[in-house]
């Protein structure tokens, strides 16, 4: 319990930090000072997501295809990390999964509704940049978008990009 606790917090303090210092003088952030700490959130993301995923497939068999690989990434991955696993994967068979959690644990602090939808950007890029790392690092280059439309409800899209 002490470890969640740790990591939320952690997590708060590292986006309140990076918005802070984008601020530091200015009286309003504009769409563009946003843009750079969505940014800056996704790259701390792209590269934790890199590490975690070396320490868990260390001791795994290669993949089959790129649907097993989303398979550990919502099982395996996702429950290291967020500390449950996916409550839903959907794909099109052409390179576009959808990965939902109903209680997304980084969102849970914040108030039920949509009261606080337009603050839930800042709080998913950190996560997004996770996946894209862990994908990355397991050979899927991809594009990774976050979307919520009722609180602590998230929709993960992963688009693979085919080279």
């Amino acid at each position: 319990m002490a470890d969640e606790s740790l990591f939320d917090f952690l997590h708060m303090e590292i986006v309140s930090h990076i918005y802070k210092e984008q601020q530091s003088n200015k009286e309003e952030m504009d769409n563009k000072d946003r843009a750079v700490c969505v940014s800056v959130l996704e790259s701390m993301g792209f590269r934790v997501g890199q590490g975690l995923i070396e320490r868990l497939t260390r001791d795994s068999p290669s993949f089959k295809d790129e649907l097993d690989v989303m398979k550990f990434v919502c099982k395996e991955f996702w429950t290291k990390v967020f500390r449950r696993q996916v409550d839903n994967l959907r794909t099109n068979h052409q390179g576009t999964y959808v990965l939902q959690d109903n209680k997304f644990s980084l969102l849970t602090q914040l108030s039920n509704g949509k009261q606080y939808l337009d603050q839930a950007p800042k709080y998913l890029a950190f996560s997004c940049g996770i996946v894209r790392g862990a994908l990355s690092n397991l050979g899927m280059d991809s594009v990774v978008t976050a979307e919520v439309s009722v609180m602590p409800s998230c929709k993960f899209q992963v688009v693979v990009q085919k080279l």
